[in-house]
């Protein structure tokens, strides 16, 4: 049985981890808010670029030449996965949740044959798929110095997905992120970036549709329009993690902060007990003693 030392030990150290994890927990509620507003500003920046893709493509006519970022290669033999996670833990599921639907893909890519290759943008996603799939793994892009996430950042990583297409390395282009709902609800998400995902138009029938003339012409646009795309939905990406992160944070500390208060409470009540059996000992020993004499 501890002593009441030790007991007294226990109790202070959980009471400074628990003033560790309320302060975490504020700090993470508070960048949740500006994180949260960035990431709902980028959505409808990102979906009307998904729609103005669509009326373009809806151009081009059997037969046609269609950009390699729209149509693909032909082949989807060697598959590029970016895992987007985060640069730091407590955060509850939030990197295990993205990495398990990542290693979800792997495996069912590599047994239909296809070749797997992996570029990790956060050291927590790299660290948990370098165990098992450290070959496949090009390049770990960490953004550890970046205080807030900005296009520049997304910019980067779409240059390099683009060169590493360019020259051939891959045929087909998947992100991975998690998208943020709530504090409560986070949704790992896998997005195709090559080739290009283009939502469905709306049905003739459903409303009017207007016609447009581009001058440039169509594949004028889209050889501009389509390398940007993949930056602006790698920038959503990031934006949406780093709402998701903080939400994640947020309820993890919470978790962590109540559950120390528990911990407090029967450390305490032992601790009360384990006083109160050595006092009422000690008043058993002083009154047996009297007795003798």
């Amino acid at each position: 049985m501890p002593s009441l030392k030790d007991l007294r030990n226990r109790i202070a150290s959980v009471k400074a981890t628990q003033k560790i994890t309320k302060a975490m927990q504020m700090v993470a509620a508070a960048k949740l808010r500006r994180a949260q507003a960035a990431a709902e500003a980028a959505r409808p920046y990102a979906q009307r670029m998904e729609t103005v893709l669509a009326n373009l493509a809806g151009a081009f006519g059997p037969g046609s030449l269609v950009p390699e970022l729209l149509g693909g290669t032909g082949r989807d033999d060697v598959h590029l996965l970016v895992v987007c996670t985060a640069e730091r833990g407590l955060c509850g599921a939030f990197n295990s949740s993205i990495v398990r639907l990542a290693r979800e893909r792997i495996s069912a890519l590599l047994a239909q044959g296809k070749t797997v290759k992996i570029l990790c943008v956060g050291k927590k996603g790299y660290d948990q798929l370098r165990r098992q799939y450290e070959r496949q793994i090009l390049e770990l892009i960490e953004l550890r110095s970046v205080k807030q996430i900005g296009y520049e950042n997304a910019d980067v990583i779409g240059k390099q997905i683009l060169s590493l297409f360019e020259a051939g390395q891959f045929d087909v282009c998947t992100i991975f992120f998690s998208r943020f709902r709530s504090v409560i609800l986070q949704i790992p998400t896998a997005l195709q970036l090559i080739p290009a995902e283009i939502p469905p138009v709306a049905d003739a029938a459903a409303g009017a549709q207007a016609s447009y003339e581009y001058e440039p012409d169509e594949a004028d646009i889209l050889a501009d329009l389509l390398p940007r795309n993949i930056s602006v939905q790698v920038f959503r990406a990031l934006l949406e993690n780093a709402a998701s992160e903080q939400g994640a944070r947020t309820g993890a500390m919470d978790n962590a902060t109540r559950n120390a208060g528990d911990m407090i409470r029967r450390q305490t009540m032992q601790y009360n007990r384990s006083r109160q059996a050595m006092i009422t000992k000690e008043l058993i020993e002083i009154i047996s003693g009297a007795e003798a004499l």
